[in-house]
């Protein structure tokens, strides 16, 4: 989120300063491809909306987030 006020050449620029571009532009299978469905709906029904979540323990997720949580403290230069 830090770089949610950014445009992508200003993204670009900070990587480079704080040398982790290289690493960016490596290829890599992205985890967040493993999620995204071979034909994602566009025009969702409420029905079927309501449906699904009515089946989600939210506690229960809410409760594995907060227990698989990893802090990682990065020290990179006066950045």
């Amino acid at each position: 989120r830090p770089l949610a006020g950014m445009n992508k050449e200003e993204i670009i620029n900070k990587a480079k300063k704080i040398n982790t571009y290289d690493l960016s532009i490596e290829p890599y299978e992205d985890c967040c491809s493993f999620f995204v469905p071979a034909h994602p709906s566009t025009k969702s029904k409420l029905f079927d909306i309501e449906r699904i979540n009515k089946n989600l323990d939210l506690n229960a997720l809410y409760i594995e987030t907060i227990n698989n949580i990893e802090i990682i403290k990065l020290n990179i230069g006066d950045s």
